[in-house]
């Protein structure tokens, strides 16, 4: 018996340990409750089971992405790979860019492509170009402030209105003349290109080619078999590989101001004139603009040329709306709508001394690129000290704003003023303002550090 009660006493005290280890107690030192322990340990298991669904979720998306990365690879391996590249390499847009479906291409001649989706039509005028970061983008309005003193304006007009017309572009052109076409045989003609007149000169220089007496006979094979050759079928090949040279379209050319524009490039269907003198209103005129613009239309994916409008002096004095100022403006403000929606360019020359100082600040802020023209007096000692290159220059270029479509971001010119010249009296050019030298010798110009040779006086740097 007395060991009965003593095994019974030690399975009562090992029960007691084992139950004392096994107690969950809070934080302020309390025992839980049995309920409390069911609550606690189904709380746990819930805790597991949402961890264990994670990570199965986990590794099933991971396996689902990288049987798609397998099936891409798969796919791309069967591609061309032109296509393969092209699909895999997207144009980066810009938030500013408009969403338009139907872009020039940049193969089409006298269009140049340009950042954020802009495409560049030539001024006519190389130097210009580089000033305004590429030419004048499509879909702008260019707007020219005329001088009463001289019409260095009609240069900028008649530039613009070659370089489309060589390039086989549509022209409008608008005229307070009582003859508009007449205007058309005083537009100046391209010049060779520099790599035409290379590949003349190169040509002169074989033929004049002396070639030694031992080699003479090498240089009669290669004659034939080159005639072999284009006898052959090569000749096809051969022309079509200088043909990307010579058949390049130049996107600015060079125009001798005294030869004018050949008559085959203006006696198509493909320039219209329009005469604004005796008109009483601009209704007219805006309806041929608008005509005119709908052949352009971004929308009907007509990319293969670009139109070019050309408005020669709108509030001329003789013409009969020159008081409706704010019809013009309203004219001005249309004509800027619709060609934001298609691929042409508009260029309007005005004299704006005629205009009111509010309805001139109105017609610049409408204007995409604001050029302005002035003449220089020919007897000024003063600024032919001040300026190198003074009896070159035939008047001043002031570039007051610059088109920046589909983008925020300003432009910050190295300068504003140009000089225009006449090189040789046949070419235009725009050159920066330089400062004449001191002595008026040919020597460096204030701006420049000149050399410390013969010179006595010391440096301080």
């Amino acid at each position: 018996m007395a060991m009965r009660s003593a095994l019974s006493r030690l399975s009562v005290v090992r029960s007691m340990e084992s139950t004392r280890g096994a107690t969950r107690c809070f934080s302020d030192g309390r025992i839980l409750s049995e309920e409390e322990r069911a609550a606690e340990t189904i709380y746990i298991q819930k805790m597991e089971r949402e961890r264990l669904e994670k990570l199965k979720k986990k590794a099933e998306k991971e396996k689902a992405e990288k049987e798609k990365e397998s099936a891409d690879k798969i796919c791309r391996t069967k591609l061309h790979p032109l296509d393969s590249t092209m699909a895999t390499i997207k144009p980066r847009l810009s938030s500013f860019s408009r969403n338009i479906s139907v872009v020039p291409s940049p193969q089409t001649p006298g269009l140049k492509c340009g950042p954020n989706g802009t495409t560049f039509v030539s001024s006519g005028i190389p130097d210009l170009d580089k000033i305004l970061g590429g030419g004048f983008p499509l879909g702008s309005l260019v707007m020219v402030m005329e001088d009463a003193e001289a019409p260095h304006h009609m240069l900028l007009l008649r530039n613009f209105m070659s370089q489309g017309l060589v390039h086989n572009q549509p022209l409008l052109y608008a005229s307070p003349s009582k003859d508009p076409r007449s205007f058309l045989g005083t537009l100046p003609s391209p010049t060779a290109s520099k790599d035409d007149k290379s590949r003349h000169s190169d040509s002169e220089q074989d033929k004049g080619l002396r070639i030694a007496w031992q080699y003479k006979k090498y240089m009669g094979e290669l004659h034939q078999n080159i005639d072999s050759n284009r006898g052959k079928g090569n000749h096809e090949n051969n022309s079509s590989y200088y043909s990307g040279a010579d058949d390049k379209q130049v996107f600015c050319n060079d125009f001798d101001l005294r030869k004018p524009l050949e008559r085959h490039y203006f006696s198509a269907q493909r320039v219209d004139c329009v005469g604004i003198q005796d008109s009483t209103n601009l209704v007219a005129l805006r309806d041929r603009c608008a005509t005119f613009l709908a052949q352009f239309s971004r929308t009907e994916g007509s990319s293969s040329c670009a139109g070019h409008i050309a408005i020669q002096s709108l509030c001329a004095p003789q013409c009969e709306h020159s008081n409706m100022e704010w019809d013009m403006l309203s004219f001005i403000k249309s004509l800027k709508g619709k060609l934001r929606s298609s691929n042409a360019v508009a260029v309007i020359t005005f004299p704006a001394s005629l205009l009111s100082l509010s309805s001139s600040k109105r017609w610049q802020h409408m204007a995409d690129t604001l050029l302005s023209v002035g003449a220089i007096p020919d007897e000024d000692k003063e600024m032919a000290k001040l300026l190198s290159g003074y009896k070159d220059m035939v008047g001043l270029l002031n570039v007051h704003k610059v088109a920046r479509l589909n983008t925020q971001v300003p432009v910050i010119l190295e300068a504003t003023t140009f000089s225009i010249k006449l090189l040789k009296r046949r070419f235009l050019a725009l050159e920066c303002l330089n400062q004449a030298p001191v002595d008026g010798s040919s020597g460096s110009s204030y701006g420049t550090s000149g050399s410390c040779s013969g010179s006595s006086k010391t440096l301080d740097f």
